[in-house]
């Protein structure tokens, strides 16, 4: 059953008239005229039925009623006022934006967000993917995650995690065409993606067998696509190694030329200057360089380009 409670503008009169020693003070203090103040505080007086204070020329004090009664609402608005000013911080609070790259995003960022969210649950995380350049990306975002190390004016660079890459493919592959050498790819269908079309090439140079032919190809749009036709039993893919770690752990992909390896470029924060002692910024990036075991990796295919 609800309570009845005075207006809460007589409350708020008496509690500034009580804490002030005036009307004319509260009155100030409210923005409104003296008797408003005068009014709002005989309207409570009437409903508790007695005086609340003794008036002198310019100032009033609390009677006995007034005193206790102004103990028991003074820190109700108190808990008012603080429960208001975190509220307001709560809304005010900013989203960490990050921007990265698609594949990087679905098949390292994402299986490994929940580690850093459990780490800092104040800091809300807004992440988009894009293949934008660094200082058209960070128009928009807080941190910027591509390759590098590359020097861009304005932007502080952060190298987190090293890449190579490497012919990888499902295990079943191999008991039906084993790979022994790399000539022995010729009976392998090879998957490319589209957006790194020399990839290929340059890891058969690498490996001592240039201009390779073999017996399929099969082309992509995306390195990710690639990686899970790779897991699918499709063919042999070139593998980012920074991206396949759960799935080599898994079993699902395996390297069938560990030893055979194409250097790649790292990938990097990149944070504008001015923003580089930001506590969030800096707490994201300090958990981005952390070494943490790969976790189970995602089923679901990602669009978007590494």
């Amino acid at each position: 059953m609800t309570q009845a409670i005075p207006p809460l503008n007589a409350l708020r009169a008496f509690e500034a008239a009580a804490r002030l020693g005036s009307l004319k003070a509260a009155a100030t203090e409210a923005s409104v005229t003296h008797g408003a103040i005068s009014r709002h505080i005989r309207l409570l007086e009437d409903w508790l039925g007695a005086p609340l204070f003794l008036r002198h020329n310019r100032r009033v004090v609390l009677t006995e009623l007034g005193q206790s009664y102004l103990a028991e609402i003074a820190p109700a608005f108190q808990r008012i006022a603080r429960a208001t000013d975190d509220a307001r911080k709560r809304r005010r609070r900013k989203s960490l934006h990050v921007n990265a790259l698609a594949t990087f995003t679905v098949r390292w960022l994402l299986p490994r967000l929940a580690d850093f969210r459990h780490a800092h649950p104040e800091i809300d995380v807004a992440l988009t993917t894009s293949n934008d350049a660094v200082d058209l990306a960070g128009e928009a975002a807080d941190i910027v995650i591509r390759g590098g190390p590359d020097t861009i004016h304005g932007y502080q660079t952060r190298v987190f995690l090293t890449e190579t890459r490497q012919p990888v493919c499902h295990p079943a592959l191999l008991e039906n065409l084993p790979l022994a050498a790399p000539s022995d790819l010729r009976a392998h269908t090879l998957l490319h993606s589209s957006n790194m079309a020399r990839l290929w090439d340059e890891w058969l140079t690498h490996a001592g067998v240039p201009g390779l032919e073999a017996a399929g190809n099969l082309v992509l749009d995306h390195f990710y696509l690639a990686v899970e036709a790779a897991a699918g039993g499709l063919g042999v893919a070139m593998g980012p190694s920074a991206l396949i770690g759960a799935d080599l752990a898994a079993g699902r992909l395996v390297t069938p030329f560990p030893d055979l390896v194409l250097p790649a470029r790292s990938y990097c924060a990149y944070v504008r200057d001015p923003m580089r002692n930001d506590a969030r910024i800096r707490a994201f990036c300090d958990w981005l360089a952390k070494d943490r075991p790969a976790p189970i990796p995602s089923e679901t295919p990602a669009a978007g380009d590494r």
